[in-house]
């Protein structure tokens, strides 16, 4: 009996795992072998210009010292401190601000009306309406703003000829300091409403139809359901888009340059068209220090977003 008692304990025993053998150093050259061409192409096409950047925003580089870059001036933080000292830049940072602020909840609050009306509403033609509504984010902008270009024209204008048949004259969209910005976010969001559908429809699909059973017999009515299920458990779904949806319309260039070429008296100039028109007038270091600028209101916001939205645990 004794025997037995000891050879259960053995077997009892927990043995711990086979330890890993370390890998060679043949190994270890054929994996950095196979790792090599990412890796050059990494650091020749990305992080090669990134720390070249940094460093031309420290110098007072033109597109006259092209030929002789090692004759430019290192002149530390004057790039930025100009920068902020120009009233163009703040202009454009303001202008973008508005269009960061007012268009991402817009974008996003259409996205998610269209996937809940898919999600509940809609049964027949179900594709149809979601390949519309996705159709215009796979569009090249480029194409799309010409189109609201012409749609918005002051004088032979779609939406104006309509306006025009119930007796209002309609304004010059794109030419009125009030409506030049406030068109181009209709006309973002109205573009970029169909990524958010997609992302919030597959976040509303997997949610359990046992919860809304369960709060309907709980006498849950009207928008309860919504507000106490389905917007919880969209939390994650909402900070993805909005980190997404906000990335995106922090550096938004195609609509102002192709529709208003960043006027009227810049009231459409963004913070990119900025940096493209510096970039044009050969400014390279304080082109440089306004993307860095850009960089760094990316990486706040960013963590602004996931700071008030991140998951509660």
């Amino acid at each position: 009996m004794t025997a037995i008692i000891a050879t259960e304990s053995i077997a009892a025993t927990p043995t711990a795992p086979p330890r890993r053998s370390r890998p060679s150093r043949k190994q270890n050259l054929v994996g950095w072998s196979f790792a090599l061409p990412f890796f050059a192409m990494f650091v020749v096409f990305m992080a090669g210009p990134i720390v070249v950047s940094l460093i031309t925003s420290l110098t007072d580089l033109r597109s006259t010292d092209i030929r002789s870059p090692f004759g430019v001036n290192f002149v530390g933080f004057d790039n930025y401190v100009d920068v902020f000292s120009d009233p163009k830049f703040r202009k454009a940072a303001v202008n973008t601000a508005i269009f960061v602020v007012v268009g991402v909840p817009l974008t996003m609050s259409l996205g998610l009306l269209a996937a809940v009306a898919l999600n509940q509403g809609i049964v027949k033609f179900r594709r149809v309406f979601r390949l519309g509504f996705y159709l215009p984010v796979v569009t090249s902008i480029v194409a799309i703003a010409v189109v609201w270009r012409f749609l918005l024209g002051a004088d032979s204008g779609l939406v104006n000829g309509l306006l025009d048949q119930v007796g209002i004259d309609g304004p010059a969209w794109l030419t009125d300091t009030k409506y030049a910005l406030p068109s181009l976010i209709v006309m973002a969001a109205w573009k970029n409403l169909g990524f958010s559908m997609i992302v919030f429809l597959a976040a509303l699909q997997s949610i359990p139809v046992d919860l809304y059973e369960a709060a309907a017999v709980d006498g849950a009515k009207s928008w309860q359901p919504f507000r106490y299920i389905t917007l919880p458990l969209l939390r994650p779904t909402i900070l993805f888009v909005s980190v997404i949806t906000t990335i995106g319309y922090v550096q938004f260039f195609e609509e102002p340059l192709v529709m208003t070429q960043g006027g009227p008296l810049d009231a459409t100039l963004s913070v990119t068209y900025h940096a493209y028109n510096q970039f044009s007038f050969g400014n390279y270091g304080y082109t440089a220090a306004v993307s860095y600028v850009m960089f760094v209101a990316i990486a706040l916001v960013s963590f602004i977003l996931f700071r008030l939205l991140r998951p509660k645990t």
